[in-house]
């Protein structure tokens, strides 16, 4: 049985996704910010026949991120997201949203698939010069959007102002950069912050400075202040280059992430 989920389910919920915290970083930071009585975020719960809570299916804006430990209403998850009409995602790890996609009437114009990494440690953090890093501040939201919609690793990525202000002030990111000439050149990001871990987001470089060290200096200083934080660090990505980067930062493989956009 599938059913919205409200603040008094949230033990419930909690006993699931507290289970695997680092692939649950999306789910686990949402609810911690925002809660289930937002507009832009619903929670459902599949319960299996004994009443037990099996999976869950968050929707944050457009995108929808499913989580079970085992079988679950896949078909049912489904058509939740088959009624949205306002162009939904489908995000998470990818043994989950395979029993999904088969179900799927949406037809989606991408479907990427990711390595996911976590680390735990700073041990391995390069010994580098991070004075000239600065923090992301409300007022450099819009040109950090400028900035990285002119990279063209992030030329399709729909950045939202407002979206980004918000979770400011909420927390759950914050981002670091590197100017020179007035400019951005360099910047590194986290999303989904939560008391326990964050992900890595937005790792951009201007192609004219290149191979130069910037984006592993802003980095370096966002690992620094999150592991100091006791907070894991997670990211996903599909570059072989830059994976070999973010594993000599520290970063090991824990699976596959797959997005449906």
């Amino acid at each position: 049985m599938i059913r919205q989920l409200s603040e008094k389910d949230d033990v419930l919920a909690q006993q699931l996704i507290q289970q695997k915290p680092a692939e649950n970083l999306f789910i686990i930071g949402d609810i911690e910010a925002f809660g289930y009585e937002q507009d832009f975020q619903k929670i459902w719960g599949d319960f299996d026949e004994k009443g037990e809570l099996r999976a869950i299916l968050l929707k944050y804006e457009k995108n929808y991120l499913p989580f079970s430990l085992g079988s679950f209403d896949a078909k049912g998850f489904a058509e939740i997201i088959n009624n949205d009409p306002n162009k939904p995602m489908l995000s998470g790890l990818k043994d989950i949203t395979s029993q999904i996609e088969p179900y799927l009437k949406i037809t989606y114009k991408q479907k990427r698939e990711f390595y996911y990494a976590k680390c735990t440690t700073s041990a391995a953090l390069p010994s580098v010069d991070t004075s000239e890093v600065k923090q992301i501040t409300l007022e450099d939201v819009e040109r950090l959007g400028e900035f990285l919609t002119s990279v063209p690793e992030f030329v399709d990525m729909e950045f939202s102002p407002e979206r980004k202000k918000r979770n400011l002030k909420q927390g759950v990111t914050r981002g670091y950069y590197i100017e020179k000439d007035g400019d951005m050149v360099a910047t590194a990001s986290t999303t989904a912050e939560n008391s326990s871990s964050a992900m890595v987001v937005g790792v951009a470089t201007r192609k004219d400075y290149k191979q130069l060290g910037l984006a592993t200096k802003c980095l370096t200083k966002l690992c620094h202040d999150l592991l100091a934080e006791q907070k894991q660090l997670c990211l996903f990505y599909d570059n072989p280059q830059a994976g070999k980067i973010y594993k000599q930062l520290g970063f090991q493989d824990i699976g596959y992430w797959t997005m449906y956009q």
